[in-house]
């Protein structure tokens, strides 16, 4: 079962938005800094600031959300998938884009990590 780990500001708010907006569901829970959703068979681990995830590296950099690596999600029908989302007040970062595999957008999760809707060229 693929696994993805994202960085996040807050636990419950990414648990809330991956269950309530994305058709994730909580599989586990680990105190406050941490937790794990499922959609299918993709596991998504959500590591707070308090998790072992976001400890400094030697160099002094610290692990963050944001940035550009996603998940991507296919949906049958991206413009009721955009508008639902978007009555919800999610974030998106762009429009719908169109290229040779079909159409995409990135929107994000409360701590700004990108997530693509992707709806396959028929």
């Amino acid at each position: 079962m693929p696994t993805v780990r994202y960085l996040v500001g807050h636990v419950d708010a990414a648990v809330s938005f991956y269950t309530a907006y994305l058709g994730f569901e909580l599989e586990r829970r680990m105190g406050p800094p941490f937790a794990i959703v499922r959609r299918g068979d993709l596991r998504l681990w959500l590591s707070g600031p308090e998790s072992s995830a976001s400890r400094p590296m030697p160099d002094g950099r610290r692990p963050e959300p944001g940035g550009w690596n996603r998940v991507v999600i296919e949906v049958a029908d991206l413009q009721a998938a955009v508008r639902q989302l978007t009555q919800a007040g999610v974030v998106f970062r762009n429009e719908i884009v169109s290229g040779p595999g079909g159409k995409q957008i990135l929107l994000e999760d409360p701590s700004g990590n990108p997530i693509e809707l992707f709806q396959p060229a028929k």
